[in-house]
């Protein structure tokens, strides 16, 4: 018989940022579940909140401050007793956060991960532990990528979603789809991230831990896995092999319940044609491309610490369109750098009609501690940056809507993510999808939507959540696509 594990109270995680830190949230609760804690979803019926922060930009971080302050105020009307910072921005500022935020019970680095329940434990007694002290995370592990592994398991450095194989995670949700991490850390200087510095060194997951958690969450209900890290282009070079992930994907599209396998966060200065090759034509992997652009002009690249300018990324796209003219595309854009000019604007605006993309991200450049920006010369007035960005908001905006209304008239497989519900009928109640009766919309996404940050496709006929359904695009609105179903759904 299994030893009987003694139960410490509750616990709800809040996710802020990335999909990398919703796989981090569901690590952190299988080893808090094993550890006899019990899981709940809302923080104000929980003795412990663990809100997951992100620290990459200025926005994100203030997101995630507003998000603990919001999460303390059940301290006073709800169960909660204690609130627990953990995520980037714990282990980015640290002590410094503790300082500002005396409403967090603890502040807690990455270093924590592996004892997270015993953490708990103390704090709900009334302990304090000490606030984590930020620290360079590059400084772990050696700069040669393949001397990481051997080091790594003689230290047992901690990288959240990469060295925690003894638990498995636990699903925070039901959703179809689920990322999958296959790395993390970043091994390049851009001049305006300030990642690596508190991710760390890029290390890989071994393909066998990916499979296996791969196979774990097929078990668990998820028809699309979308891999992520900071950079999935670099994977297995810590390993000894560059072209690693172009024999993982067709490993994983061959997991049994696995439909879909989707890959994000391309770095275009590491595009193997091999890569393009696998991922345009092998079964089950959708031809997806996420592609880290950031700017289009050559000159801006290179002070940004970046390579390439718009000639080789049309001439990126175009191979991909070659390979697969149907293929998504996406990248998101910083506007406003030290030393842009007028022509880098133009530049970039140039390209991106050129590109015509599925959806593009445009941000606005903000100095990051830490990062070489901050010391650049001639940094553009926070106005200046804000007309630039409304510029190339616009005009991306009106070349998405484009870009979705040329795929009116295609065939899709949609996979269903969701029941959407009128919320402006108080009346309305989602009831079973199958029979229709009162859903409003059944939604997912086609093979070139990603989930959360892409358009959707809004089916005309009720389908269950969790099929896969061959369509035809009858409309556009903005972005998304009206489908009207045409195949059985599986």
């Amino acid at each position: 018989m299994s030893e009987a594990v003694e139960v410490h109270g509750s616990v709800a995680i809040v996710t802020l940022g990335c999909a990398r830190n919703d796989v981090d949230s569901e690590e952190l609760a299988g080893r808090l579940q094993a550890g006899g804690w019990t899981l709940v979803d809302d923080p104000g019926e929980a003795d412990v909140a663990v809100v997951n922060t992100c620290g990459f930009v200025e926005q994100a971080k203030k997101d995630s401050i507003d998000a603990l302050l919001e999460t303390a105020e059940l301290k006073e009307h709800g169960r909660t007793q204690k609130l627990v910072a953990v995520g980037c921005l714990a282990e980015r500022y640290g002590e410094q956060l503790a300082a500002e935020l005396p409403e967090a019970d603890a502040v807690l680095g990455f270093d924590s991960y592996t004892d997270m329940s015993s953490q708990l434990r103390s704090i709900l007694a009334g302990q304090r532990p000490e606030s984590h002290v930020p620290r360079d995370r590059r400084t772990l592990l050696p700069l040669a990528p393949t001397e990481r592994p051997a080091a790594m398991a003689e230290a047992e450095v901690v990288v959240p979603g990469v060295w925690m194989q003894s638990t498995p995670r636990a699903r925070l949700g039901d959703a179809p789809w689920a990322p999958l991490k296959i790395a993390s850390g970043c091994d390049r200087r851009c001049a305006f991230c300030a990642i690596p510095a508190f991710r760390g060194s890029f290390v890989s997951r071994r393909p066998a831990d990916v499979l296996a958690e791969a196979r774990w969450l097929a078990e668990n209900g998820v028809r699309e896995v979308l891999l992520v890290s900071e950079n999935s282009t670099s994977y297995g070079k810590d390993l000894g092999d560059l072209r690693l992930l172009e024999s993982l994907l067709p490993s994983l599209a061959e997991v049994d319940g696995i439909e879909r396998v989707r890959v994000s966060y391309l770095q275009p200065a590491e595009i193997r044609p091999g890569l393009l090759e696998v991922m345009a034509e092998t079964p089950g992997v959708v031809p997806y491309f996420d592609l880290s652009f950031q700017h289009a002009s050559p000159t801006l690249l290179r002070r940004m610490r970046r390579f390439g300018g718009a000639e080789d990324f049309l001439g990126l796209i175009d191979r991909i369109r070659t390979l697969v003219p149907e293929a998504g595309i996406r990248s998101n854009v910083i506007v406003g750098f030290p030393g842009e000019t007028e022509e880098d604007v133009d530049v970039l605006c140039s390209f991106l009609e050129g590109a015509r993309m599925d959806v593009v991200g445009v941000f606005g450049y903000s100095d990051e501690d830490g990062t070489e920006a901050v010391d650049l010369d001639d940094h553009l007035p926070d106005g200046v940056v804000a007309e630039r960005v409304a510029h190339v908001t616009d005009l991306v905006e009106e070349l998405m809507n484009q870009r979705a209304s040329e795929r009116v008239g295609t065939d899709v497989t949609v996979l269903v993510d969701e029941i959407e519900r009128d919320d402006d009928d108080d009346d309305a109640v989602v009831a079973d999808a199958a029979s229709g009766e009162g859903a409003v919309a059944s939604v997912g996404r086609a093979d070139h939507q990603g989930p959360e940050v892409d358009g959707v496709c809004r089916l005309t006929a009720p389908v269950e959540v969790g099929r896969l359904v061959r369509g035809r695009v009858v409309d556009s609105d903005g972005v998304d696509l009206l489908v009207e179903p045409t195949g059985v759904a599986t």
